[in-house]
């Protein structure tokens, strides 16, 4: 099988999860480049990682959470200021859930 059939993909089906519309030059252009995004996952396959022990992080972290501070809250303006639509002061957003 040559590289190109191997590491392609449903872009239709990819962009319907993503819920996103694509053009047909979009979808030539993104089925391209995660076609090569594949290649370089097979790339990696590559690398021997057996005595490498697995890390969650390439560094050490410590202490990587912020102290609690209180802060003033936002008033309920001031987040319907920033919302892209609101009604009865809430936001509205739009639907997900199909019928």
């Amino acid at each position: 099988m040559n590289d190109s059939k191997k590491n392609q993909m449903d872009i239709d089906y990819v962009s319907n999860l993503a819920r996103i519309d694509l053009t047909k030059e979009e979808k030539i252009k993104f089925n391209a480049q995660l076609g090569d995004v594949l290649s370089y996952f097979e790339k990696l396959q590559e690398v021997d990682t057996q005595n490498v022990e697995p890390t969650a992080h390439a560094f050490s972290r410590y202490n990587v959470w912020d102290d609690d501070i209180t802060k003033k809250p936002f008033s309920q303006e001031e987040v319907l200021k920033n919302a892209p639509d609101s009604r009865s002061q809430q936001i509205v957003v739009p639907k997900v859930i199909e019928d």
